[in-house]
């Protein structure tokens, strides 16, 4: 099978289910596992590169609005490459081609692939999304081992902090406007020992403003805006050093969401033992990654 993946979750997804010699295709943001970036590369950006956070969002909200993608895809390399398989989303116009441009080109394209598009929005959806990719690539066996594997980390970390107090938390997915991160992140924070207090299970982010995050007064923020590795994220939170030292959060830390958070695939898991060290470090130890201090300190 050929299979063209438009979105970095599924890229890492395909991989951990051991179809990477299947993938002949890529985004240009698909950077892990690290040999995804030798394979060509079906996307580019539209947005002009170094644009502020603020300007970011402007630009997005005006692409969305007026019904244009903001990446563009290479319909001449992807009916080269004869894809049998397609996968992409539809959730978040910001992380990948529009799933109708997607749909609209398979469709005169020679090898007729199929278009599979995972759209999770909650913790567990992710997990289904597994079988999903199994069923249209005859790797069934491949992904029980892989659920098998994420759900012993998650019970691992579930018993680790069951008798631990529960730290009421706020994670910041973006800075300019503040955004609170839904979908996903709140179930992590729950199994990781904590209380989302402003997030939504299985909703979207939600813009707040800054007087809503200090009256939550969380004990933790998480810094983890979208897209942006833990040393980004941490230069992302700097400029509202004195907005987040005025919440009386007694622990402010920058994460890696690239990796972490912001993309829902097998590296979940990873966030959830992070987010487990940063609410309950005397339970958990260890985790992947780092969660850097923003107003001080060393990296967690």
């Amino acid at each position: 099978m050929r299979i063209v993946s438009l979105v970095p979750h599924a890229t890492e997804l395909l991989f951990a289910l051991g179809l990477g010699d299947q993938v002949v295709a890529v985004t240009h943001e698909c950077d892990h596992p690290p040999q995804a970036q030798e394979l060509p590369t079906v996307t580019r950006d539209r947005l002009p590169a170094g644009l502020s956070p603020g300007e970011i969002d402007a630009a997005v909200r005006a692409s969305t609005q007026e019904g244009e993608a903001i990446y563009t895809l290479d319909e001449e390399l992807l009916r080269e490459l004869e894809p049998d398989l397609i996968v992409t989303q539809e959730l978040c116009p910001v992380c990948a081609v529009s799933f109708d441009e997607v749909e609209g080109i398979a469709k005169e394209l020679p090898s007729c692939p199929k278009v599979l598009a995972l759209d999770p929005k909650t913790f567990g959806e992710t997990m289904g999304d597994i079988r999903t990719v199994a069923q249209a690539t005859d790797s069934k066996r491949a992904a029980l081992d892989l659920v098998e594997r994420q759900r012993r980390r998650v019970d691992a970390v579930k018993i680790a902090v069951k008798d631990a107090p529960r730290r009421t938390v706020v994670a910041i997915e973006w800075f300019d406007p503040v955004y609170i991160a839904g979908h996903w992140t709140p179930q992590l924070i729950e199994l990781a020992g904590g209380v989302d207090l402003l997030g939504f299970a299985g909703e979207h982010s939600e813009v707040v403003t800054w007087e809503q995050v200090t009256a939550a007064q969380p004990d933790v923020i998480v810094c983890m805006p979208c897209g942006y590795d833990a040393y980004q994220s941490l230069e992302q939170a700097q400029p509202f050093r004195e907005q987040l030292a005025a919440t009386g959060a007694d622990t402010i830390v920058a994460v890696d969401a690239a990796a972490y958070f912001s993309r829902p695939g097998p590296r979940l898991v990873d966030g959830l033992e992070l987010l487990a060290h940063v609410l309950h470090p005397t339970c958990v130890r260890e985790a992947p990654g780092v969660a850097l201090p923003v107003l001080d300190g060393a990296p967690a």
